[in-house]
């Protein structure tokens, strides 16, 4: 893979006019990755994509024969997936969503509306009473964790914005009842991301299975979609422990057999776990400092381009590819990575051992394909964006 890239780097370098920084996307490692995924699916089980991860056309054309749909969560978001893949199923969540941005996601005739609170299900209520138009809905719902330990980046299982309480689901039915032309499919679960452990994420999606059991056969509901999100994890600082999908997939479907929900498609909306690996960051040095005992490589680029490392408050990891033209190298030195940017905050990893570095060589960082440019600050003293390459 270093070889690919290299020579990527290499046929960037040779058609500009300025110091490399740029985004390389691997396609065919993205397609390899998402078609092992679903080979390990059980049965009766669907992926969709959140584009929220990276909306990048090119990523969403490679995702597209794999997965069934795509999520939005905004009215840009749906707007942009619509315009690149009409074809596509698409569903509609996060809080917040305006009336203009309901009303245009029933233009578009979305598979799903994921519904975030009794407001949002009234205001879709009440915008139906103008049309003739059945709309498909499941509720968010943010319930108890009985015993689940939280991830470092949880949004459900405890107070948050995110879904419905479930004292407020009778009123939700009721609206739903009093509605004809609402319609509930189903309900959405989404507690927690940075999941590491299959077997942690196991007892949550047996957690959500008896719930929806429970209240389907409470309220005497026959629904055929359990949306259970996502939340697999990546781990940037030792990749070997990534989620383990294939063992997840292994305990999910003895948990559908055992639930006996083969009657009720489980349908997940992965984002981070699809995309993150097949991204790579590389930034030209500009610049080897010393100052007050330390060494700074400043490259080409920044946390304005890639924002990851400072959003997730880690020392990214990163390899050096020789470049042409070297400036003097030290060797065996501590260094820390930083950008362009006019703030001590722009730090992609701090005092990390280098075997050897030297200005013009390109810093490497992988993980890079998820959560990482489109969440940059990227008008922060007006630099040039990164340029984007692909390999297929």
């Amino acid at each position: 893979m270093k070889h690919r890239l290299k020579q990527a780097i290499e046929s960037l370098a040779s058609s500009a006019s300025q110091p490399v920084c740029a985004y390389i996307y691997d396609l065919a490692e993205l397609q390899r990755h998402v078609a092992a995924m679903r080979s390990a699916m059980p049965e009766n089980t669907q992926l969709y994509y959140a584009a929220k991860a990276n909306p990048d056309s090119r990523i969403l054309a490679a995702l597209a024969p794999w997965v069934e749909g795509f999520e939005a969560a905004s009215g840009g978001e749906l707007d942009w997936l619509y315009e690149t893949h009409p074809e596509m199923s698409l569903i509609f969540g996060g809080p917040g969503k305006l009336e203009s941005e309901l009303a245009s996601a029933l233009d578009k005739q979305v598979e799903y509306f994921h519904v975030e609170s009794l407001t949002e299900l009234y205001r879709l209520a009440q915008l139906i009473t103008q049309r003739d138009q059945q709309v498909p809905i499941l509720l968010r719902m943010n319930i108890s964790l009985e015993g689940i330990a939280l991830t470092k980046l949880a949004m459900g299982g405890k107070p948050s914005p995110f879904g419905l309480d479930p004292l407020d689901l009778d009123s939700a039915l009721a609206l739903i009842r009093d509605n004809p032309g609402l319609s509930l499919h189903g309900f959405h679960f989404h507690m927690m991301s940075h999941q590491l452990c299959a077997d942690t994420h196991l007892q949550l999606i047996e957690l959500y299975f008896s719930t929806f059991r429970r209240w389907c056969e409470g309220y005497g509901l026959h629904l055929p979609i359990l949306n259970v999100g996502g939340g697999m994890g990546i781990d940037y600082g030792e990749q070997a422990n990534h989620f383990d999908w294939e063992r997840f997939c292994r305990g999910l479907a003895v948990l559908m057999e055992q639930t006996n929900l083969w009657d009720t498609k489980v349908r997940f909306e992965c984002g981070r776990f699809i995309t993150a690996t097949c991204g790579y960051y590389v930034m030209e040095v500009l610049d080897i400092k010393r100052n007050h005992g330390e060494y700074f490589a400043i490259g080409h680029g920044g946390t304005h381009h890639f924002r990851t490392p400072a959003a997730q408050s880690h020392n990214h990891p990163f390899f050096v590819l020789e470049g042409r033209k070297r400036g003097k190298a030290i060797s065996r030195e501590s260094v820390t990575l930083v950008g362009q940017l006019c703030t001590p905050k722009d730090v992609l990893a701090a005092r990390q051992p280098v075997n050897e570095l030297a200005i013009g060589d390109y810093l490497v960082f992988p993980l890079a394909g998820a959560y990482a440019w489109n969440i940059s600050h990227q008008n922060f003293l007006m630099h040039a964006p990164p340029q984007v390459c692909y390999l297929d």
